[in-house]
């Protein structure tokens, strides 16, 4: 009965929505560029050909940050234009000499002045393409997502830029196959910004009008009028990868196992909106080791997912309502994909054999579906030997836009093995207006071996000019169980979280903007049988030069693990890019909380910075530290843990990149490094989506000695992995 009323609740909560031509709201409606057609060539080289002579083009942008509203310091010219295979883009770039940032870099990992150009191709007001070229030609690929408060840094298209340097600033050019794009081919204009970057002046502008407290949204794009072209060369659309890999594997001293294999993914486009995507005997192993975490919560650490089949097309596959800047609402992760191939507890990954994707539009409708392959594997747990049966990971997405750029959809994820079945069934949403979001949740576990449960999530966001407001809430039933395909830790629980405050935007002065906020939070545990009451009370600075800080009070009541007790915890962080080469952050805090590492309650503090600095535009230097300090009940010093990761990157020309990093892990009390990995990773993207890649991984940990009769001896760095990994894969484009 609860899945017919959820699934009732998703087909009823719909509107008509079809239309050629974008709804344009009085905002940026006369940012308007005509995309005419050419039939010469146009070369990629970063020089103005007299072919953009017949382009449409535009100088009319408008200052973001750091002087809100007001004139660029620098002149910048977006011009467009077409063939019957591809949209070209020209962006001129006044600077003077000298004061350009053109470092080296590979893609979609590129520092320094760039410039970018935006396309909403379904005119849906709340999705896009992004794709920036740095100052060095350096290409960066993107989907904006939830009208611009989310982003998706792991698509990747196939497209062609190059940027030129002068005396008087620099020019760059693009080449969109309109193959590589999803687009709706009835439409007669799409939704258009651009974007440039001046580092030396801090100044962010665009060519749509935001306001200060929204920022950009997708929702106020200019318009590109499409009646002079119609995107068309779409020909075979097929992407084939076939992708060879040799790995070298320690398994103990002097003896070592030599695997090499190949397999191929396929990327097919049959028509604008509709991708299929599909990957045989894959290589699904992420090439770097994952960063040290230090947990004192009841909760497992989260990772981030590295493997590309995963992270590519994801966004169909994710809760709407994710707000990217702010990070205050985050919907329940019912698909995990980490949870695919996972690493057992004596260090191999599950086997993957195969999988699959398809996602596209249908009118006002998205839809999407997801399937990968598991083997089986024994292995071996304190002596005990288990088994991981081969499994089927599913997923089936749904969603339709409504009230112009609103959504409702529906998501199913199931693991299917052989003698139990898992799985997760929601709908969720957003609603938008200018300038708020609402984001919603409601989701069921079902299992083929006992109950299921309810979860749920909502968040509220409404940034006005001069009062803030922020809220999320969280319903996790004890009976929800959605740990084998998503990540939802917080079982038993529920917490409700609200935020106010005022916003002042200061003009002509050093500080930007201050906001004030306070509120409170109510969090409930069945296990501890106590709802902890807290008040929140904070500040946040930004400065005109680039940088600001934040700081956070909490107090309040809570019991864990049956201590009750006053709890409070004071943060700080802080963030800045006031150089051309220079970015970073630092940040701390100091609490009074139950540590459950230890199982006890007593003071925790920690500190951490992490920056990257741009030495020469071939040499980057990287840090990220963090401090981690304990107490005992009796408010001494009970451990210090220490971990860093330096790292250095040489990128001798774009696209070839060495990276070496260590980690280290050190604890005060046993006066040792507890962990250190070393990793080097060789890479060369030589042709888009085609790379190389070498890697080599040495993963040391502390462990026990002990002599010939089991008297322990003390302890030692022992070697728990150490691979070398050389992986090619190859684009060939029908």
């Amino acid at each position: 009965m609860l899945l017919r009323s959820m699934i009732l609740m998703a087909c009823c909560a719909v509107m008509p929505l079809a239309r050629h031509t974008l709804a344009q709201t009085s905002a940026n409606s006369d940012r308007v560029l005509r995309l005419r057609g050419t039939m010469e060539r146009v070369r990629i080289d970063g020089v103005i050909d007299e072919v953009w002579a017949t382009a449409d083009s535009s100088d009319a942008f408008v200052q973001h940050s750091p002087a809100h509203a007001a004139a660029p310091s620098r002149r910048t010219v977006a011009k467009v234009l077409a063939t019957e295979q591809s949209l070209y883009c020209l962006i001129v770039c006044h600077e003077d000499k000298g004061m350009v940032a053109a470092p080296a870099g590979v893609h979609d990992d590129a520092n320094g002045d760039f410039v970018s150009i935006m396309l909403d191709t379904f005119g849906d007001r709340k999705s896009a393409y992004k794709f920036v070229v740095s100052a060095s030609g350096v290409r960066t690929d993107a989907r904006l997502l939830d009208d611009a408060r989310n982003r998706d840094y792991s698509w990747d298209g196939v497209w062609f830029a190059d940027a030129r340097l002068y005396d008087w600033g620099y020019v760059v050019e693009m080449e969109l196959p309109f193959r590589s794009l999803q687009y709706d081919p009835v439409l007669t204009e799409w939704g258009l910004d651009f974007d440039r970057w001046i580092p030396a002046r801090a100044e962010d502008i665009y060519w749509c009008a935001y306001s200060e407290n929204e920022g950009q949204r997708i929702s106020r794009f200019g318009r590109l009028l499409l009646n002079d072209v119609r995107p068309g060369g779409q020909g075979l659309s097929l992407e084939l990868y076939p992708v060879g890999i040799t790995q070298v594997r320690r398994l103990r001293e002097g003896v070592y196992e030599w695997s090499p294999d190949a397999g191929l993914d396929v990327f097919y486009n049959p028509s604008p909106i509709l991708t299929v995507q599909g990957t045989v005997n894959p290589d699904f192993a992420q090439i770097e080791a994952d960063p040290f975490a230090f947990n004192i919560s009841r909760y497992e650490s989260y990772f981030n997912e590295r493997r590309p089949f995963f992270t590519e097309g994801k966004e169909i596959f994710t809760a709407s309502g994710k707000q990217h800047n702010s990070g205050f609402y985050q919907p329940l992760e019912l698909f995990y994909s980490r949870r695919i191939g996972r690493k057992l507890p004596d260090g191999r990954d599950v086997p993957l054999l195969g999988g699959a994707k398809i996602f596209g539009r249908a009118g006002a409708w998205e839809y999407g579906g997801f399937v990968a392959t598991t083997g089986e594997r024994d292995y071996r747990v304190d002596g005990e030997e288990r088994n991981e049966e081969a499994a089927s990971f599913v997923s089936a997405r749904l969603k339709r836009q409504v009230l112009d750029n609103s959504d409702i959809g529906m998501l199913y994820v199931g693991k299917l093995g052989v003698s139990r079945h898992d799985g997760v069934l929601d709908i969720d949403g957003a609603l938008r207006g200018s300038p708020w979001q609402l984001s919603y949740q409601l989701a069921r576990s079902m299992h083929s071996d006992k109950g299921g449960g309810l979860a749920a999530s909502a968040g509220l966001a409404v940034p006005s000019e001069r009062w803030t407001l922020m809220a999320r809430a969280r319903y996790v039933e004890s009976t929800f169980d959605a740990q084998q395909v998503g990540f939802v830790p917080w079982v038993g629980s529920s917490e409700v979280v609200l935020l106010t405050g005022p916003t002042w935007y200061i003009k002509e002065h050093p500080v930007k903007s201050v906001m004030l906020y306070t509120g409170g939070a109510l969090s409930h545990e069945v296990v501890d049988k106590l709802v902890d009451v807290l008040s929140i009370t904070g500040a946040s600075v930004q400065f005109r030069a680039n940088y600001g800080m934040e700081v956070n009070w909490t107090w309040g009541r809570a019991r864990d693990n049956g201590v009750a007790y006053t709890s409070w915890e004071a943060t700080f962080s802080s963030w800045f890019h006031t150089h051309p080469r220079w970015y970073g952050n630092v940040w701390g805090g100091y609490s009074r909380t139950y540590n459950f590492r230890r199982n006890w309650l007593s003071f925790y503090s920690w500190a951490g910075l992490s920056f990257d600095w741009d030495a020469t535009d071939n040499v980057a230097l990287g840090m990220e530290g963090n401090v981690f300090i304990e107490g005992d009940p009796d408010l001494r010093m009970e451990d210090v843990t220490v971990a860093t990761r330096p790292s250095f990157t040489i990128t001798p020309v774009n696209n070839v990149s060495v990276r070496v990093y260590v980690d280290h892990v050190y604890e005060r009390s046993s006066d040792r490094v507890q962990r250190l990995i070393g990793g080097l990773l060789f890479s060369w993207n030589f042709l888009p989506k085609s790379w190389i890649y070498l890697a080599w991984n040495d993963v040391r940990e502390r462990e026990r000695t002990f002599d010939t009769f089991g008297t322990p001896t003390g302890s030692t760095l022992r070697i728990r992995e150490q691979a070398a990994v050389l992986k090619v894969k190859y684009l060939y484009y029908l």
